[in-house]
Formats: structure tokens, sequence, C-alpha cells
């Protein structure tokens, strides 16, 4: 389930990081009487119980002067693209060019949104602008003040624009209730000291919410537990580098597939993945194939997307390829034509809206498009047997 993000946009100085700080009830955000106080959009988790799990996204002001202001803007326009709401948030009964704008880029990204008035304790929302605002747009408009308003009608309010498609299960259509569902998780150098990392999490969580039965085990458990018990799983989700061993020890007749391909049908552009993937036979020689992590992370020596996937795409093809890559919501610094292929990971850090958003360029420029989980499975021969959960539906 993505995290949903909310971006908090207005002009300077109208109090939004102290409407942010209002909602947390602490001072998270630094709050200044000066114009152009946050300058990088900065971002805060907040829980709403229940609802969702959300992410306040704060933004500079768009009316921001100078080269600094300009970079700041741009900055502030894509964490609006990304996001999956918004809330404006004006003052002093001032709404025109800017507002206007914002509410465009909105409309325009469908993305539900409100209105706060704040600091309304010093100037109150004028009936005349309300009644134009609602009106005009059909959307909530919350008088708030961070200093004399309860967060609670604010909250009731965000709750209300939440996008129902952000918490939609990864695992629709693929379980019912009672199904138990099989997790491969090897443990090797990549996975952190202690934890698991978020994939297997995130897969964790879904199955007990519906209400399933989770088996856990790495890779050389498998067949013991086929050997001692007859009892076998409805469906079985594996990492995605483990998959030509594992595909070997789970029998033919029960559903296979892996944490990432089931991210890139919950989340990704998943007919376009389908459609890309077998476009790695076509490679040759001199292509740029580019690779999109959606997180930071220290490169080893058996790093999935740096190191093994350009291994074995090499030797499968034969070809000499090269290979660019980038990690989070970065743009690469060629043009997207200078690509043959763009495979792109699960996508765990990433929501619904911020993966779509990132790949839509190479999609229409008509550049095929993969997944680390379909590249890895069509390289070992069982693309069709791990995408075919999906399929059925």
């Amino acid at each position: 389930m993505d995290k949903v993000h909310i971006v908090i946009t207005g002009r300077r100085n109208t109090g939004k990081s102290s409407l942010v700080n209002a909602i947390l009830g602490q001072s998270k955000a630094i709050v200044s009487d000066t114009p152009g106080t946050t300058t990088d959009p900065v971002k805060k988790s907040y829980e709403i119980p229940g609802v969702a799990s959300v992410i306040f996204v704060d933004t500079a002001g768009i009316d921001d002067k100078g080269t600094l202001g300009t970079l700041r803007i741009e900055k502030t326009l894509e964490a609006i693209q990304q996001a999956d709401a918004g809330i404006l948030v004006i003052t002093h009964n001032r709404f025109g060019k800017y507002e206007k704008e914002l509410i465009r880029k909105f409309q325009t990204g469908k993305q539900p949104f409100l209105i706060v008035h704040n600091q309304s304790d010093l100037q109150p929302l004028s009936t005349e602008l309300e009644n134009f605002l609602t009106t005009q747009y059909n959307v909530p408009v919350i008088r708030f003040s961070a200093y004399e308003s309860r967060s609670d009608t604010l909250i009731k309010a965000i709750s209300r624009i939440i996008p129902a498609a952000g918490q939609k299960s990864l695992l629709n259509g693929l379980t019912q209730p009672g199904d138990m569902v099989m997790l491969v998780t090897p443990i090797d150098s990549e996975a952190p000291t202690g934890r698991l990392i978020l994939p297997q999490v995130q897969m964790l969580r879904t199955i007990l919410d519906r209400q399933c039965i989770s088996l856990v085990m790495q890779p050389q458990q498998i067949e013991s537990y086929f050997t001692r018990s007859s009892l076998r799983p409805d469906l079985v989700i594996t990492d995605s580098q483990a998959f030509k061993e594992v595909a070997a020890l789970i029998p033919p007749e029960i559903p296979l597939t892996s944490f990432s391909i089931v991210l890139a049908h919950g989340k990704g552009n998943f007919k376009k993945y389908l459609e890309g993937t077998p476009a790695i036979d076509k490679l040759r020689d001199g292509d740029r194939i580019l690779l999109l992590e959606s997180c930071s992370h220290h490169v080893s020596c058996e790093d999935i997307g740096r190191i093994k996937i350009p291994a074995l795409l090499q030797r499968y093809t034969g070809k000499h390829l090269n290979f660019d890559f980038v990690a989070g919501s970065g743009t690469p610094q060629s043009p997207w034509s200078d690509y043959t292929l763009i495979i792109q990971c699960g996508g765990c850090m990433m929501t619904t809206r911020q993966l779509h958003c990132l790949l839509q360029p190479a999609i229409n420029a008509g550049i095929p498009v993969s997944n680390y989980g379909m590249t890895l499975a069509y390289i070992q021969g069982i693309f069709e047997r791990v995408t075919a959960p999906f399929r059925k539906k």
C-alpha cells in the first residue's frame, strides 16, 4: 500500500509550514515571517488511523523570486506533479493568478485538492470569496489558524480527498481469505542487517490484511518444506534474483511470481512492462539501457540493478551493451531517445503516481520499458509462468 503524498502549495509566507506543524503537533518544519523560508520540498510522515499513511510535502512559494527562486518553483511544480492530492494555502482573502495556476495544475493532473484559508485569526475568510471558491471549483474550503484552530476539521477534510486508488491491495485478484502464500526471501549481502527489505515487509502486511496465511523461508528450505508437509501454497512469491532456483523447486501447477512483479502489477504500468520486456531479444551491440532505481543505496558485488542485470543481459544477448543508472525520482542526463530499453525496479520506495510520472516520457517516446523481475524472468525463460497469475485476471 502506497503512502499517500499530499503536497502543500501556495504563495510565500502563507503559513504552509505552520500548517504542517499544527497537523503534526510538533515543530518539525522551520517557520519564519521571512518569505521564502522553505526552499526544497520537505516531507513529513503522518498516520491518519483507519485511513492512510500520509506524507505531507511542504513546498516553496509559487511566487518565489530570483534565479534560486525559479529553481525552487521548478521543484515545487515537480512535487505537485508527483503528489496524489493537494492543499492550496491562501491568506488574507488573496486569490489571483498564482492560485489559479496551482489549481489548473491539480485539475490537469486529476488530483483531488482542498483550499485552506490560513491565518484566519488575523483576517477571516470573506463570505464572498468562500462562495466563489466553492462554486467555481467545487472543493472544500477550510478556515484555519495554526494558533487557534484544532486540526480535527482539517484532517477530516484531508481524509475525504485521499484517492482510493492509493489504497489498493497489492494482492487484489491473486488471493482469497484463507489462502496460503509462500514468501521466498533469500538472505545475502544485499539483505539489510537484521531486517527484511521493504517489498517483503509490504507483502507480509498485505497477506495479513487479506486474512491469508503466510509461509516465509529461504530458497534452500523449499525442498524440505514440500517433503515434510502435504499443505500446498496457493501462491509463491520469491525474490526475483532466486527465480531459477525457486522455479525448479515449485511444482508447475502452483502459481509463481516475484515481489518485483507483484509491485509492477500493483503500482507500475504493467501492460507496458509486458509489451516492452520482449524487446530484450532485439538488443544490438552498442545499445544503451537505462536502469531506474527508486532508492539510493551502497552498491555491492551482488547488487541486482548495477551488477547482476547488466551482466546477465550481456550474457543472454551476447551483445556489448551500455548502461546508465538513475536513483530516486531523478531523470537521466541523456535524452530519453538515447535509450533502447528502460528497466524500472519494483518501485517499493515510490508511489503509483511517481512511478507513472517517471516512466511516461519514455512511453510517450515509444521506448520499450521493463521491470527488474520481468527482465530476470525473461532471461531465465520463465517469463510466461511468472506473469500468468496476472494474465488470468
